[in-house]
């Protein structure tokens, strides 16, 4: 039996018509932003429907690094060209005076990352890393001096205290075992202490307590997953996405008990009055100037949890950062033995001037040490590329006009692997760190730890804090490949950073 001539009408009017309507709503609202860099003839890659450029990472087909280095090179002999991340138009910037230009000259019209949070489902996002100016500003003034160098010899007794139960603790897990050890897990073990004794005032012994709830749930907030990925996919389709799915930026058992651990520290510390020059004085202080005090503007006040979000992303920071360095270090080191032999020679050689004391002074005029350090960030930059959005108008050189709220992305990795600015970039070269070499390069080629006022605030701390970790460990052991050694490292697509899928391996062969 047919339908009737009505009951089709019908039919259509309200079941197919308002169908087509939703499914062409919702194709313009994927391809609506994909007009951008025709209308400014800026060169672009052609966008599919809301995945634009990056599908591939969206389905964790892509390491992020790889679709940026693929655009790089794609751009070849362009300063910038358009992409789409997602729904979301950004532009890259390729050329070394350009982002020069904004990440220091014309610092004030780019002085925001432009990385969006939910903050009100994700409170200790809420921090230095996040913060738009001014307030990024207003709080970073005030934490700055808890890294001072003055502050800095101040902590190096305690980084000693931590240096050595790591060199215990490589003891304890080479009696009776084989000897090969996953150095991820025992460096985030030793700058979890670090960062937790000396910014914190916290004896948090994770060295050698494999269930410290700091370590354990430090470790569960960069853990690689679907959920991560998940919410920046979200965040490049719309913002206000984020809004509506609420995706944590972290698991929630590890936010509630970070958001308690800093609230019991600070309390501890009222209660008995507590004073020690470090980072969480500088905290309780910026608590006082912007928390607590009555005479500024309501819109200039911190709240309370504003303040425990600035210390939990200097903890996050801290033991990550250092301890996924430290490991790659330790991984070139042992694939190029004349490169650690070189290393060991210029600590004894020290070492034979110093009467044998390791102090700060010490570490500060190893050289060739800053060199390694510098080209292992330069091969594992922590972040993989910057991220800035302008607040104003902005004109680029050549008078390409870019509207306020552009986001722009400058690709780290990639520049770090150009072999214009650093020749053979696959091989592992401290040389191409000594002074003469750096004064061949232009400026912002380099870029570990960002330019500019945005630089990492914590750079010398890290820095100090690899450097005793290595004297210690590279004076006692020999580094070396084992059986589990992977060559060449994979990267786990589901981490925006570069995380190795299956850790990083390593013989440890005790010097006689």
């Amino acid at each position: 039996m047919y339908p009737s001539s009505s009951s089709a009408t019908d039919w259509w009017i309200y079941i197919v018509t308002p169908c087509l309507v939703a499914v062409t709503i919702t194709y313009y609202f994927c391809i609506s932003t994909f007009n951008k860099w025709e209308k400014l003839n800026v060169p672009y890659i052609k966008p599919i429907p809301l995945f634009g450029n990056f599908l591939k990472v969206a389905l964790a087909k892509d390491h992020p690094l790889e679709f940026y280095d693929k655009i790089y090179y794609k751009f070849s002999g362009l300063k910038y060209g358009g992409l789409f991340q997602m729904r979301t138009p950004y532009l890259m910037v390729r050329d070394p005076e350009i982002i020069n230009n904004m990440l220091i000259k014309d610092f004030s019209s780019f002085p925001n990352r432009g990385i969006y949070s939910d903050l009100a489902a994700n409170p200790l996002s809420d921090n230095l890393f996040f913060m738009e100016n001014p307030r990024w500003k207003t709080i970073r003034s005030k934490l700055t001096p808890a890294f001072t160098s003055g502050k800095l010899k101040i902590m190096y007794d305690q980084i000693k205290e931590c240096g050595d139960k790591l060199m215990k603790n490589i003891d304890n897990d080479l009696k009776g075992k084989n000897d090969e050890i996953e150095v991820r897990d025992i460096m985030g073990k030793y700058s979890t202490d670090v960062i937790g004794t000396c910014a914190f005032g916290l004896k948090l012994n994770s060295i050698s307590d494999d269930e410290s709830p700091f370590r354990k749930y430090g470790k569960s907030i960069f853990i690689p997953s679907l959920r991560t990925l998940f919410r920046e996919l979200c965040l490049m389709v719309s913002p206000a996405l984020l809004k509506v799915v609420r995706v944590k930026d972290f698991p929630t058992d590890a936010t509630a008990f970070f958001n308690a651990a800093f609230k019991e520290t600070i309390t501890y510390r009222l209660e008995n009055k507590i004073v020690r020059n470090d980072f969480v004085n500088c905290l309780m202080q910026a608590r006082n100037d912007l928390t607590l005090n009555t005479n500024l503007p309501k819109h200039e006040r911190f709240s309370e949890s504003q303040i425990v979000a600035n210390a939990f992303v200097m903890f996050a920071a801290g033991f990550e950062t250092t301890s996924t360095t430290l490991s790659y270090c330790l991984y070139e080191l042992a694939l190029n033995i004349h490169i650690q032999d070189k290393v060991r020679q210029e600590i004894q050689l020290k070492l034979s001037k110093s009467d044998g004391q390791i102090d700060n002074e010490f570490l500060m005029g190893l050289n060739y040490l800053d060199m390694v350090i510098a080209e292992t960030l330069r091969k594992y930059p922590p972040l993989i590329a910057l991220f800035r959005k302008a607040s104003q108008t902005y004109r680029l050189p050549d008078n390409l006009i870019l509207e306020k709220g552009q986001k722009i992305v400058i690709p780290i990795y990639s520049i770090h692997f150009d072999s214009k600015y650093f020749e053979d970039p696959l091989k592992f070269n401290p040389e191409r760190f000594s002074s003469e070499e750096r004064a061949k390069r232009p400026n912002c080629v380099y870029l570990p730890f960002g330019d500019g006022p945005r630089t990492c605030i914590g750079k010398r701390f890290a820095e100090l804090e690899m450097k005793l970790a290595l004297v210690e460990m590279l004076t006692k052991f020999e580094v070396l490949p084992c059986g589990k050694t992977e060559v060449p490292l994979k990267y786990s697509n589901k981490a925006l950073t570069l995380m190795p899928k299956h850790g990083i391996w390593l013989r440890f062969k005790k010097i006689v």
